[in-house]
């Protein structure tokens, strides 16, 4: 066996086999999957090669096929209006938590890991007299200043301060006044800003349940995760003109190439809505 035949192969797995008695149909694989029969290949000509058995590995020059992109899946303002909405029903202190989380989460586009990881000094509510504005749920003034700040410590223990909201603010601002105290005190105490029932610090289960709980009472089922709301957070930020570098500071990416994905996403929705919209699209 060569090389030809191990490409052969490969192209077989991804263009599937029609149905050949006593052999079924084999439907074709996607690019992943047929990447990783071709690690499992490359593995046994590598250990046929190392035993002597053969003279030459046939599979080594065989490169698999791309898998392509992961579009993120973001989901509409209106989608996150009720998200928000229906976490906040209630005025118990757990009510009052998931807002602010998820206000936290979309507001400053943080990893679920950052946003429980975060301890109450982390959080700078800024002027909170300011007020909404007609800018919605980016948190900025008619000066274009954001109300609030948080310091987030992302993946590689890497800081940033990124940008607060008033709606998320005023959502903190909110739980920490009426809702963390008493759950606080059944802890032994923690410098967490969130925390679970228990006055400890709110667990990564915690927070998916928070979120899975919003999504189901908003009518959205399981199209939202945590990383949801920051793939929305990024989408809604370019969809309304923001620098794709601004984005990736605030994301904390550290290459502007993983940031840039989010504008594929954007470009996708303008084919779409000229699809749907323009008298000769289709």
């Amino acid at each position: 066996m060569g090389e030809p035949e191990v490409t052969e192969f490969l192209a077989s797995l991804r263009e599937g086999t029609p149905e050949r008695p006593p052999l079924p149909e084999r439907p074709p694989l996607s690019a992943s999957s047929a990447a990783r029969t071709l690690v499992a290949v490359r593995g046994f000509h590598r250990f046929l090669a190392l035993e002597g058995v053969t003279g030459t590995d046939p599979a080594e020059g065989v490169a698999p096929p791309k898998v392509p992109k992961r579009l993120p899946k973001a989901i509409s303002i209106g989608e996150v209006e009720h998200l928000l909405s229906a976490a906040g029903q209630g005025d118990t202190p757990a009510a009052l938590r998931d807002r602010a989380m998820l206000e936290v989460l979309y507001g400053a586009g943080a990893r679920v890991s950052e946003t429980i990881g975060l301890d109450v000094d982390d959080i700078d509510l800024g002027d909170l007299g300011l007020g909404h504005t007609d800018l919605g749920h980016t948190g900025l003034d008619d000066s274009g200043r954001g109300q609030g700040s948080v310091r987030l410590l992302g993946k590689g223990s890497k800081e940033r301060v990124v940008p607060l909201g008033s709606y998320a603010a005023e959502a903190v601002t909110a739980y920490k006044v009426r809702g963390r105290p008493s759950m606080a005190q059944r802890g032994k105490g923690t410098p967490a800003l969130f925390l679970n029932l228990r006055g400890g610090r709110l667990s990564r289960q915690g927070a998916w349940a928070a979120i899975h709980a919003a999504a189901e009472r908003a009518g959205l089922g399981d199209a939202v995760s945590p990383h949801t709301l920051r793939h929305s957070f990024a989408t809604h930020l370019l969809d309304g003109g923001a620098d794709v570098r601004v984005v990736q500071e605030l994301l904390g990416h550290a290459s502007v190439t993983t940031t840039q994905i989010y504008t594929m996403v954007t470009v996708q929705h303008l084919r779409e809505v000229y699809a749907e919209a323009h008298p000769r699209a289709r």
